[in-house]
C-alpha cells in the first residue's frame, strides 16, 4: 500500500487556512490570557479588601474586649450585614473545656495563641454560608478569632468570571474574523500569483501579468515577489516570442532554397530528357542549394541553441585567432585583398572564452566585410587596446549601410534592400552579437568616414572573471 509522503493520512490544509488559524490562535491566546491574569487580579483585590476589613475588626475588638474572659464576644456575623463576629480562646485546651464556640478552633488557633506561628486567615462555612476568619494573638495565652461572611467576595468573583468570559469568547471570535481577514488580504498577491500560473498553464498565455499595487515608498515581500513573477513572465514571453519568431522566419528562408532544390531534382530525375550541359548546371544548382540550405540549418542550430561560454572557458590569444581568421578569409575571398594591424602592446593579450565561437564571430564580420566590398577594395582590421580592454575594428570599403537599416542590421533574417540581391541567409551578424552578448562583449556598426561601414567589437578586460 502507498503510503504519503509526511505521514499524514487526512487532507492537507491551505497555507490560508493555516495562516488564519495560526493568526486567530496567537490573538485568541492573548485575550484568553489577559481575561485569566484580569480574574486573578480582580479575586485578589477582593480577597485583600475583606483580609483588610477582617484585620480593622480584629483591632478595634481586642481595644474594647481584651479584659474579657474567653469565649464568644461578637456572634450576630451569621447574617449578611452584620459585622465580625469575634471570640477569645487560649493556648491551651484544658483552659476552656466546656467553652461553647461559635467560630471552629482548631490546633492552628492554639498555636498562634500561644506565640508559636503568626496571623493565620483561612476560610470556613458559618451557618451555611460562606465566611472568612482571621486569626491573631490577643496576648500572652491567648488568641482572637474574628470572622465575616464572604458572600459579596464570592459574588463578585463569580460575576467578574462571567464577565471575563464572555470578553474571552468575544475576544476569540473576533479574533477569528480578523485572523480570516489578515489571512485573505495578506495573502491576496499570492492568490493572484496562483492564479496567474494557473492561467498561464491553462493558456499557454505568456503576456498575462499580476496586478500589482503602486504604493508610493512602500513595497513589502508579497508585493516584490508578484513583481519579480512579472519579471519573469515578461522574460518568458520575450523568450517565447523570439522563439516563434525564429520558427517562422526560419520556415519563410528555407521555403525558398528547398523549393528550388526540389525543382531541380525533380529535373534531374529527368536527365534522359536533359543535354549534358543542362544536367551539369542542374547538378551544379542543387550543390549550391544544398551548401546554403546547409548553412543556413547550421546557424538555425546556433542560434537556437544560445550557448554560454563558461562550460569550455579557455585563455585564448586573440591576436592570434585574428590572424588565423583573416588568414581563412583571405582564402575563402581571393579577390578581396585583407589588411591586418595588431598594435604590440595587446599582441600577447588573452581573453577568456570559447575559441571555436570567437572565430565564428570573426569569421561571421568578415565575410561580410568581404561581401559588400566592391572587387579590388580592400578589407581593413585592426586589433588595439584602450581603457575598456581590447578593441577590434573591421572596414570594408562598400557602399555602406543606410541610415535606416543600421538599427536592424543585428535582427535575425534581416536584409537591407542592397543586399537582398547577395547570398546569405540574414543570420551571420545576429549570430555574431550573440557569440559576442555570451563572452561579455558589445559589438557595434556604424557608418565609415569616407564610405563604408566599420564594426567594432569591444572586449572588457574583466571579461575572462566574469565567463
Amino acid at each position: 500500500m502507498r503510503r504519503r509522503v509526511g505521514g499524514g493520512t487526512g487532507r492537507r490544509r491551505s497555507l490560508r487556512t493555516r495562516l488564519a488559524l495560526a493568526a486567530s490562535g496567537a490573538v485568541a491566546l492573548v485575550v484568553v490570557g489577559l481575561s485569566l491574569a484580569a480574574f486573578l487580579i480582580i479575586r485578589h483585590q477582593l480577597q485583600q479588601q475583606l483580609d483588610l476589613y477582617l484585620s480593622q475588626s480584629a483591632h478595634a475588638t481586642a481595644r474594647q474586649h481584651r479584659d474579657e474572659a474567653a469565649g464568644v464576644l461578637l456572634g450576630e456575623c451569621r447574617y449578611l450585614a452584620a459585622p465580625a463576629c469575634a471570640q477569645i480562646v487560649p493556648s491551651s485546651p484544658r483552659a476552656d473545656p466546656a467553652t461553647p464556640y461559635l467560630l471552629p478552633v482548631t490546633a492552628q488557633t492554639r498555636q498562634v495563641a500561644a506565640g508559636d506561628r503568626g496571623d493565620a486567615y483561612c476560610d470556613i462555612t458559618l451557618s451555611g454560608h460562606s465566611a472568612r476568619m482571621l486569626t491573631t494573638r490577643l496576648d500572652e495565652g491567648r488568641a482572637l478569632q474574628v470572622a465575616v461572611r464572604a458572600d459579596t467576595v464570592d459574588r463578585g468573583v463569580r460575576q467578574a468570571a462571567g464577565a471575563l468570559t464572555a470578553v474571552g469568547c468575544a475576544g476569540a471570535l473576533l479574533a477569528a474574523a480578523l485572523g480570516y481577514g489578515v489571512s485573505r488580504t495578506g495573502l491576496a498577491p499570492v492568490r493572484r500569483l496562483t492564479a496567474a500560473a494557473e492561467h498561464i498553464a491553462a493558456t499557454r498565455d505568456a503576456g498575462h501579468r499580476i496586478e500589482v499595487a503602486q504604493r508610493s515608498g512602500r513595497e513589502d515581500e508579497l508585493t516584490r515577489l508578484a513583481a519579480s513573477f512579472n519579471t519573469m513572465l515578461g522574460e518568458l514571453e520575450a523568450s517565447v516570442t523570439a522563439q516563434r519568431r525564429l520558427v517562422a522566419d526560419a520556415s519563410h528562408e528555407l521555403r525558398t532554397p528547398l523549393t528550388a532544390l526540389r525543382t531541380n531534382t525533380e529535373l534531374l530525375a529527368r536527365a534522359d530528357r536533359l543535354t549534358p550541359a543542362q544536367r551539369e548546371r542542374a547538378a551544379f544548382a542543387v550543390d549550391r542549394q544544398m551548401r546554403e540550405v546547409t548553412a543556413l540549418v547550421n546557424d538555425l542550430i546556433e542560434l537556437a541553441r544560445d550557448e554560454e561560454p563558461q562550460p569550455l572557458l579557455e585563455e585564448v590569444r586573440f591576436a592570434d585567432l585574428t590572424a588565423q581568421a583573416v588568414a581563412l578569409a583571405q582564402s575563402h575571398w581571393p579577390r578581396t585583398p585583407f589588411g591586418l594591424r595588431v598594435e604590440d602592446a595587446v599582441g600577447a593579450a588573452t581573453v577568456a572564452g570559447v575559441p571555436a565561437r570567437l572565430a565564428r564571430l570573426l569569421s561571421s564580420l568578415l565575410d561580410n566585410a568581404a561581401k559588400f566590398s566592391p572587387p579590388g577594395e580592400g578589407v581593413e582590421v585592426a586589433l588595439a587596446g584602450g581603457p575598456a580592454g581590447l578593441v577590434l575594428t573591421i572596414r570594408d570599403h562598400g557602399a555602406g549601410i543606410a541610415a535606416e537599416d543600421l538599427p536592424y542590421i543585428f535582427d535575425r533574417f534581416y536584409r537591407a534592400r542592397s543586399a537582398r540581391a547577395l547570398p546569405g541567409s540574414g543570420l551571420g551578424l545576429a549570430m555574431a552579437r550573440q557569440i559576442a552578448r555570451a563572452h561579455h562583449a558589445d559589438l557595434t556598426a556604424e557608418a565609415a568616414p569616407g564610405g563604408g561601414t566599420l564594426f567594432r567589437l569591444t572586449i572588457p578586460a574583466a571579461a575572462g572573471a566574469q565567463a
